[in-house]
């Protein structure tokens, strides 16, 4: 609430003026274990708890404190939540299902359990320090943090004077499917979708000059992510060079 109502603002919105609005809300929320479990509540606080710990609550309760009437969706695609909201978002507004919305998502560590299992299976760095990409690699390491988006399209930003810091060209969403194991990524599918989001966006692998990786820093998924890029645009910016 606190990160939309500031994201409204810096976008020069009175966040009180989209009461009864079609604003979409699209937050990435995982897994998690805030507060105690509902069937262990004694005192009369199961309803608080079930709406105050859901994560379906989590973009309904923005929608509700705001009067906003657009679609409010939570989406759990793990690391890849909050940019798969980003999509979805994208795809709401240019299908004008909403002419504004709010995205975003947060990472909170209420319990060590989740870290307790991703070590067993190697995926955590003992030094809490990630190192994609690099022979040291050894897991990824856990921040704290929200972050949250006010995404129009370019022509609505420009009538209504938004400050805008970035132009979105296109989306695109895969899944890795069947590969040397669950939480293994797929060298071919990364490639796929690489390339699904640059026809989407109408451009090149050589119109990209900065890649932004998901760099776990784990020694089975950083080698896979990096054959997926070279393959992507490796040979664009070899032949550009």
């Amino acid at each position: 609430l606190e990160a939309t109502w500031e994201a409204l603002e810096r976008s020069r919105i009175d966040p009180n003026s989209l009461h009864g609005s079609d604003t979409g809300v699209f937050f990435g929320v995982g897994g998690q274990e805030y507060g105690p479990r509902i069937c262990d509540e004694t005192e009369g606080f199961a309803g608080y708890l079930a709406t105050g710990t859901t994560t379906g609550v989590a973009s309904g309760r923005v929608s509700y404190t705001l009067g906003l009437e657009g679609p409010a969706v939570t989406v759990d695609t793990a690391c890849s939540s909050s940019l798969v909201a980003v999509h979805l978002a994208i795809q709401s507004l240019r299908s004008g299902e909403c002419g504004l919305a709010v995205v975003g998502g947060a990472t909170v560590v209420c319990s060590p359990s989740i870290l307790v299992g991703l070590g067993q299976h190697r995926a955590m760095a003992e030094d809490g320090r990630s190192k994609p990409f690099a022979a040291a690699a050894d897991g990824f390491g856990v921040a704290e943090g929200a972050g949250v988006l006010v995404i129009t399209t370019l022509s609505c930003a420009r009538s209504l004077d938004y400050p805008v810091i970035a132009l979105i060209r296109g989306s695109a969403v895969g899944q890795d499917g069947a590969s040397d194991g669950l939480s293994a990524p797929s060298c071919s599918a990364q490639q796929k979708v690489i390339r699904r989001a640059l026809a989407n966006a109408g451009l090149g692998a050589g119109d990209v000059a900065v890649v932004e990786a998901h760099g776990t820093g784990t020694m089975v998924g950083d080698p896979i992510e990096a054959r997926a890029l070279q393959a992507t645009y490796g040979a664009a910016h070899s032949a550009a060079s």
